[in-house]
């Protein structure tokens, strides 16, 4: 729900009413993952997407149902092998998608849904809990909580419910993860077990590039389309200006080892050093090869690779260190141009955050989507 959150923030501010429909587990070869949604208002204008196009329609109609009747539910949707062109996913998935009617006549659901919806517009961070599965009258209900664990809703049914799940929020917050758990209906090991979709907004994660050359003017611009927040880090101000990369969100004129020391990262953010010149590459790569982010990239051909490998031992860099670089950066496309080696760093970069193998899809026996459904069990009972 949180990924078309401005939209539906803009419905709320208007006071539609509407329902949302949000992909809350997956199986197999499904398009979408867990918090993807799909909403419909009273008029029929629909945003967003479950499915890629396999169910959209019978989505669509579950969700004017809903607005009229106010019931929530989880409908499953999966491919028929008797009749191929039945409403499911010809692609083989199965996907479970919870329907909730979001009216202004339910102002406890709307308050809290409300609060998540605008804090995921404005860039907020927090995290939304949604029971999916349990008793009818807890179903769609919601907790929002913050990372300082202040909350709003609740599911009033055990205190100590709302308890455990704000701390299992919270842990799904600080890792920016959308995805089930099961607890128990008391929020312990007691009681029937309860299945909850957590979703979690969190600010975009950091792309760094450094080197202000006009591949990384390309590369800006990909990473924008990524969803990153870019920022262009280079000593010489005549190429770090805002002409030359508009695009970029921060230009910051600084010797880059001194930038990263000073600067941000977590385990989303990604490295990408095009500067090529052992001066700012030696002291840079030692440093970052030490920090716990999810990728660090190096341009360079493979004469150069080996050259700064070599210098990079001399500072004290070990083999461990060494081995989390991707140099020369990006994949094996034939890339010239600026644009086609942004295309193949992104494919880098994509392929280390989901696990994939890089080789063409055509003949290979992998994995088309790599990320499985993620479902914590505390409490359940067996």
């Amino acid at each position: 729900m949180l990924d078309i959150a401005e939209e539906l923030n803009r419905w709320v501010e208007q006071g539609r009413d509407f329902a949302v429909a949000t992909v809350v587990a997956v199986g197999g070869s499904a398009p979408r993952q867990p918090g993807a949604a799909l909403a419909v208002d009273s008029d029929g204008t629909a945003i967003g997407s479950v499915s890629g196009g396999c169910v959209e329609g019978a989505v669509y109609e579950l969700c004017r149902v809903a607005l009229e009747d106010g019931v929530t539910h989880v409908e499953r949707f999966g491919y028929s092998d008797d009749d191929a062109f039945a409403v499911g996913l010809t692609c083989g998935g199965i996907i479970d998608i919870l329907v909730t009617p979001v009216r202004a006549s339910d102002e406890a659901v709307r308050g809290v849904l409300a609060a998540a919806l605008a804090a995921a517009a404005t860039g907020e961070a927090a995290a939304i809990a949604r029971i999916v599965a349990g008793p009818a009258e807890l179903m769609g209900r919601a907790l929002l909580v913050r990372p300082d664990g202040s909350t709003e809703g609740g599911f009033g049914a055990h205190p100590e419910l709302d308890r455990t799940v704000t701390e299992e929020a919270r842990a799904h917050l600080d890792a920016g993860r959308t995805a089930t758990l099961e607890i128990g209906e008391q929020g312990s090991r007691c009681g029937a077990p309860l299945t909850l979709l957590v979703e979690s907004s969190v600010p975009a994660p950091r792309m760094i590039v450094f080197g202000a050359i006009d591949f990384a003017s390309a590369l800006v611009r990909m990473g924008k389309y990524l969803g990153y927040h870019v920022t262009v880090c280079d000593a010489r101000p005549v190429f770090a200006t805002p002409a030359r990369f508009p695009d970029a969100d921060e230009i910051v004129v600084e010797w880059p080892h001194a930038y990263l020391e000073r600067t941000e990262v977590d385990g989303r953010t990604v490295l990408c050093v095009l500067t090529h010149d052992a001066k700012f590459d030696v002291p840079l790569l030692q440093l970052a090869l030490r920090l716990p982010v999810a990728y660090v990239g190096a341009m360079g051909s493979r004469r150069t690779h080996l050259d700064r490998n070599e210098r990079l031992r001399e500072v004290g860099v070990t083999e461990l260190e060494l081995a989390r670089l991707r140099s020369p950066i990006g994949l094996d496309l034939g890339a010239r141009t600026p644009e086609e080696v942004a295309v193949s760093i992104a494919g880098e970069i994509v392929a280390n955050r989901r696990g994939g193998s890089g080789v063409s899809l055509t003949g290979a026996h992998t994995p088309i989507h790599h990320e499985a459904r993620e479902t914590r069990r505390i409490g359940s009972v067996a």
